[in-house]
């Protein structure tokens, strides 16, 4: 189960360092901004989980591992090169964020959903569903606020409802299936329903 953790740890980490630094990088920003951006959304959701549960100090101080990732990640993405070709065109960048914020939303909603069963001593679906949705989208709303937007959890197509759907199939699959295969299902669902959802221009009901 350590494996399948880490994996899905480093997962969710480079992918929301990447589209953190993304953010940064259309922002304008200089590399201490992007590198900034690029961290908190990947361990600002996790951190935040971590103090609800009561795991102090939060994983990510506990192991810095994830933050230097991250902040590998986010100098990767604002070398010249790679910023270049990224942004060279919206469609490169909209498809670029588009995998980067898929597969860090199904691999941090699952790991919110296994904090919580092996923090918790019996815990309530709400509470599993609550730390995975927190996980996954925490990160991205304090990346967007920092960055001087409107979180995209509320305008994205299908982003917050996907992580909600992840999180529930992973729960109705805990105990029934091994975790590590209820945490791949449960995030394989929230990366197909993104991807759909992008495809076909879902969106929910707007004002």
């Amino acid at each position: 189960m350590t494996v399948w953790l880490t994996i899905f740890d480093m997962i969710g980490t480079i992918a929301f360092a990447a589209s953190g630094a993304l953010t940064g990088i259309r922002k304008h920003m200089d590399i201490f901004g992007i590198t900034i951006l690029g961290l908190s959304t990947a361990t600002a959701g996790g951190i935040i989980r971590d103090v609800i549960l009561g795991i102090t100090p939060p994983s990510t101080f506990q192991d810095p591992t994830a933050a230097m990732v991250a902040i590998a990640t986010a100098i990767f993405v604002f070398l010249p090169p790679v910023r270049r070709r990224l942004l060279q065109s919206s469609r490169i960048y909209e498809l670029v964020m588009l995998v980067m914020d898929s597969f860090g939303l199904g691999a941090f909603t699952v790991i919110g959903v296994q904090k919580a069963h092996t923090s918790v001593p019996n815990p309530g679906l709400y509470l599993c569903v609550f730390m995975g949705v927190l996980t996954g989208v925490g990160g991205g709303i304090l990346c967007d606020v920092m960055a001087g937007e409107t979180p995209s959890v509320f305008i994205k197509r299908i982003y917050a409802s996907a992580s909600i759907a992840g999180a529930l199939l992973c729960c109705f699959l805990w105990g029934r299936v091994p975790a590590p295969l209820a945490m791949l299902a449960g995030a394989a669902l929230i990366i197909v329903i993104r991807f759909l959802a992008a495809h076909y221009h879902w969106r929910l009901p707007r004002a």
